[in-house]
């Protein structure tokens, strides 16, 4: 890595600043200064980097592509919503020194040993932040301010008694292993010492034995408890030589706890684990509204990062507003707006990129507000304009099976896994596609529903003669290349669900508003449940949102619909649902809906919990027991700590949605000790996601929030588990977590 390279920082076409960058001693924070003044302008922590792009894959350094070359640029990507930072290096081996060098400083937050890293990385950044004089020592009085930045608040004479009990060779400082020391007896876990000697005979070790008593009464583990026991020794015991005995010591205990493994989230569940092979109509769907804007929906910048953000972060379903630009170039933005604008193929080049980081299809909203010559441009006959992934689907096997067999139900993500589904309006139906030039009709001679799909097509005819003046005014406003492009998802306006059932298709989609749905909800909540049983239904928000605010998802999911469409750039509770639920299934996007939301006959409402077949109520009981190494509420006071408490909120049918918090610790943030016990009820677990927030106690105004973790109840693992805290953008807070235990019981 350079210690110290000249390089551009790039805000635009015309902004472009040298600015001398370089990584500081601790190999964990890079500075920059102006070349012109020397002024150190800014820095950031490495653990503040999400990933580092090579090349133009920036708007930015797209702006100047004839000016640089790709192999001198490159883009430093934060997590959460902080701007990115564009670079160009003097030179290709410039670039390539910081780009591998930043990236071999990123890649071991995914290591095993990922707490142990974090830790020691916590350990040095405290010393460096406390050593105010820079002389790699500290006294007693650097050790006080520490206390404070660290949210303590401890009585003089115990800290004294632990600096001294630290001080080994006696100097009056602290350096070295005598901090590592310190900072072990300051973060001493008695509730897990406890624990740990509860199983353990002499106190000081878990045999195998015992390790597996403990997996299976208290972690409820059913199955293999001692090949478990076993795998878990080998993956967190520190000391090699405990690991030759197949015994685990209380600092293994501790690196278990926090570990995947000990985490409530069950790690079985981060993997695809759901069947992929249902229609499509019967998952939940990950979907953002007007995607390009990464501000307000007025005047907000529309960017081609709200694309890759969304995609990043599992986003299934992207929006795309293509209008008239220049010389019939179709321009992205929101219409009738002053937002910005992005050139629709910019959008195209990037969907081609960043679409399959996950496993499965992305079926895409979009389409509206652009004339005949834009739809020709976006389509382009031979698709060249489109990445390989949005290929003519009539080309393709599947999708003439599908029309063959009379389209009965929309095809799986299994079968459309890395295509990309386009959502619009289309000229006619879907039979007249496949019957369209060059086209031969499909062979059904073996087919045993080949009479029925026939028949089909001749009622189609029929029908599509009584909409010929739809048809003739869907031609006269929409490209036939555009057009040929929907397949699947057909859009249709919602004329209720008794039309729906007798005249739609599961290929067609219709969109909702907020209001709407919300109406249909309280009147016909059943029908509701039915209709979303077969055929796609999308929520969007309401056009009041111009703060590019959210509704909550959860009311929606809750009668089953699909696509839920949300601002993804805006923070807060609704978003937070959006992850927990989509964090499960190797985070594809896809969730399966419960089988009482898949069956079109079903009579399940959720303003009427006994409608579900299934099991009664089932009581999660939570034990909120302690907190650690809680971060400080933004932009507060210096020397402020913290008044900490934890409220669980559970979203659900509405007779599920309850919160229940604790009570607040004064003036510590470190480790705070709760040890309160929390109950809920849950009629109808299924659609149940569990919200646990921490906030920061104040009586004369609004608790300021610290961190939060939201997932769905299917997920939660039980027993004595970890929670690691998210920040309000969902990145992680390391180490910031709750120690909690967890029992479910019917």
């Amino acid at each position: 890595m350079q210690q110290g390279t000249l390089m551009r920082k790039v805000k635009s076409k015309s902004w472009k600043k040298q600015r001398y960058f370089k990584l500081q001693e601790d190999c964990m924070t890079i500075w920059y200064q102006s070349k012109r003044t020397g002024k150190t302008e800014s820095a950031f922590s490495i653990s503040d980097v999400e990933t580092v792009r090579e090349g133009h894959q920036s708007e930015v350094l797209q702006s100047v592509a004839e000016e640089f070359p790709p192999e001198r640029c490159f883009t430093i990507v934060f997590y959460g919503r902080r701007g990115n930072l564009d670079l160009i290096a003097g030179s290709a081996e410039e670039a390539q020194c910081w780009v591998q060098g930043l990236r071999q400083l990123i890649e071991p937050r995914s290591s095993p040993l990922t707490f142990a890293l974090v830790s020691c990385t916590w350990i040095r950044d405290w010393f460096q932040k406390a050593d105010k004089n820079k002389d790699g020592r500290m006294n007693f009085k650097e050790v006080q301010r520490l206390l404070k930045m660290m949210n303590v608040d401890m009585n003089e004479d115990h800290a004294l008694r632990l600096f001294q009990d630290a001080d080994k060779s006696e100097s009056g400082t602290l350096e070295g292993e005598e901090f590592v020391l310190f900072y072990k007896a300051l973060t001493q876990r008695e509730e897990v010492l406890s624990l740990f000697q509860e199983f353990s005979e002499d106190g000081k070790k878990l045999t195998l034995l015992e390790l597996a008593d403990f997996l299976r009464q208290e972690q409820l583990e059913d199955e293999g408890t001692e090949e478990l026991a076993m795998e878990l020794i080998d993956k967190y015991e520190p000391s090699e030589t405990a690991r030759a005995r197949h015994v685990l010591s209380a600092d293994g205990f501790l690196m278990y706890l926090c570990s995947p493994e000990g985490s409530i989230f069950n790690p079985q569940h981060r993997a695809l684990w759901q069947d992929m092979s249902q229609p499509l109509c019967h998952y939940f769907i990950s979907s953002s509204h007007n995607t390009y804007l990464i501000e307000d929906q007025i005047r907000g910048q529309s960017s081609i990062e709200g694309y890759i953000r969304a995609l990043k972060r599992g986003c299934r379903c992207l929006e795309v507003d293509c209008w008239d630009g220049p010389n019939g170039e179709p321009m992205v933005y929101h219409g009738h707006t002053f937002t910005s604008k992005i050139p629709f193929r910019e959008v195209v080049s990037t969907l081609g990129k960043y679409a399959f980081k996950v496993r499965h299809p992305s079926p895409g909203a979009g389409g509206r507000g652009w004339s005949s010559v834009g739809e020709d441009t976006c389509a382009e006959g031979s698709w060249s304009c489109w990445p390989p992934a949005v290929q003519d689907p009539r080309a393709q096997s599947p999708w003439r099976r599908w029309v063959a067999q009379g389209a009965s139900s929309s095809p799986t993500p299994q079968e459309l896994k890395h295509k990309i589904l386009l959502k619009g309006k289309k000229i006619g139906r879907l039979e007249d596609t496949l019957d369209g030039p060059g086209d031969e009709a499909p062979d059904v001679s073996d087919d045993d529903n080949g009479a029925e799909a026939e028949e089909e097509r001749r009622r189609a005819k029929v029908r599509g003669t009584q909409h010929g003046s739809a048809l003739q005014k869907d031609k006269e406003s929409l490209a036939q290349t555009l057009s040929d492009c929907v397949i699947y998802c057909k859009n249709v306006p919602f004329r209720g669900f008794q039309e729906a059932r007798g005249h739609s298709r599961p290929s067609e989609i219709s969109s909702l508003s907020e209001a709407k749905a919300r109406k249909l909800i309280r009147d016909e909540g059943n029908e509701f449940v039915r209709h979303n049983a077969w055929q796609l239904t999308r929520i969007y928000p309401s056009g009041m949102r111009t703060d590019s605010s959210n509704y909550s998802p959860q009311e929606m999911w809750n009668v089953g619909c699909q696509i839920v469409a949300l601002n993804f750039q805006t923070a807060g509770m609704e978003m937070d649902l959006c992850d927990g639920l989509f964090s499960q299934n190797g985070c594809c996007g896809y969730v399966l809906k419960p089988p009482f939301m898949r069956d079109k006959e079903t009579l399940f409402n959720p303003s009427d919990p006994s409608s579900r077949e299934g099991p009664g109520p089932i009581t999660l009981t939570i034990q909120v027991i302690s907190g650690q190494q809680l971060p400080k509420v933004a932009n507060s006071k210096e020397g402020a700590i913290i008044d900490p408490l934890v409220r669980v909120e559970i979203y659900g049918v509405p007779a599920d949605q309850a919160h229940q918090e604790t009570k607040y610790i004064e003036n510590n943030g470190f480790n705070p000790r709760w040890d309160e016990t929390l109950q809920f009820q849950l009629h109808v677990p299924e659609l149940a996601l569990i919200r646990f927030v921490v906030e920061d106690y104040d009586k004369t105004s609004r608790n300021d929030f610290v961190g939060q973790f939201t997932l769905a109840f299917a997920n939660i693992k039980p027993g004595y588990r970890h929670i690691h805290l998210l920040s309000k953008d969902g990145t992680t807070i390391p180490p910031s977590s709750l120690f909690v235990h967890i029992r479910i019981t019917e």
